[in-house]
Order: C-alpha cells, then structure tokens, then sequence
C-alpha cells in the first residue's frame, strides 16, 4: 500500500505564503513608491551629473518647459540652501505636475535625470506640491501608475492574498 505525502499543516503553511504573495504583490511590474496617501513627487536622481541636471533646469524653466521656477531664485521659498540638485528636483517636480502628473509619468524623466517617488521632498517653508495635490477645489491626480495599474495598498493586498490562500488550501 502506497501512502500519499500530506501537506503541511496550514497553520505552519499560510504565514509563510501569505507572506511569499505580499512581497510579490508589492514588487510588481512597474510599480513605483507611493506613500500612504498615494503621493507622488518627481526629483531629481542623486546620481545625476550637474551639467544634465542644469539642462533640464534650464529646459524646464524656460518657455518650452513652462514650470514656475520663482521658489527657486534668489529670495523665494525653495532657493535656499542654493544647491543644484534641490532646485532641479523643485523645477522637475512644478514641471511633471503642470504636464498632467501621475496621469503622464513620461513626464518624469529629463534624459533619465529624474524618478518618481513616494516621499515627500519637501523641507522648511519650501512646499513641494504632489500629484495628489488639489487645483482648485478639485483632485487632479491619480494614485494609479503603469500599465494595467491596481490598488495595491496593505489592506486590499492583504484580504486578497487572505482569500486566495484560504481558497487554495480548502
């Protein structure tokens, strides 16, 4: 007589793949760093050359770009401390949200200088605006990114993988 191998017991089986599901959750394709409020900034990469990142200053600031550079000059909010990775990511960021924000995150790049992030930038009295932020009274970001984008907060990731496994194992 043939006995067939059991499989483990699921109380020792399901902390270790709901755990398993949620990592790949959260790395999935695409997927960018949101914080909790599912804010979006676009900066400046710290490995960015000077001479890429003064380009894209110019670029984004300029009548082609079209960002509102004023808190980075002399006297306004974000000028200090005068560095040029600061202002670029303060230029970058005015930039990305005028060209529709997280709906256009092609908009986040500047030749590869600049990411997406979840963290917001902003430091003392220099205000960095978010893809969340509203315009008017009204909400004109997204939380979504990337193709096929879905919610992926812990509470919906979670009762998922929950359900899933529970199915699986019953």
């Amino acid at each position: 007589m043939v006995v067939a191998a059991s499989p483990p017991p699921l109380h020792l089986a399901l902390p270790l793949l709901l755990f398993a599901a949620h990592a790949a959750v959260g790395s999935a394709a695409g997927a960018v760093a949101v914080s909790s409020g599912g804010q979006l900034w676009c900066v400046a990469k710290n490995n960015a050359e000077d001479g890429a990142l003064q380009s894209a200053i110019d670029w984004a600031c300029g009548p082609n770009g079209g960002a509102d550079c004023r808190a980075i000059q002399l006297g306004g909010a974000c000028y200090e401390p005068p560095d040029l990775l600061a202002h670029a990511s303060y230029a970058f960021n005015d930039y990305f949200l005028r060209s529709g924000g997280a709906a256009n995150p092609a908009s986040c790049d500047f030749s590869g200088a600049a990411e997406l992030i979840g963290l917001n930038p902003s430091h003392g009295n220099c205000v960095f605006p978010s893809s969340a932020s509203p315009k008017n009274g009204s909400f004109t970001g997204t939380t979504s990114y990337g193709q096929n984008a879905a919610d992926l907060s812990e509470s919906s990731s979670w009762q998922l993988n929950l359900w899933f496994y529970a199915c699986l194992y019953l």
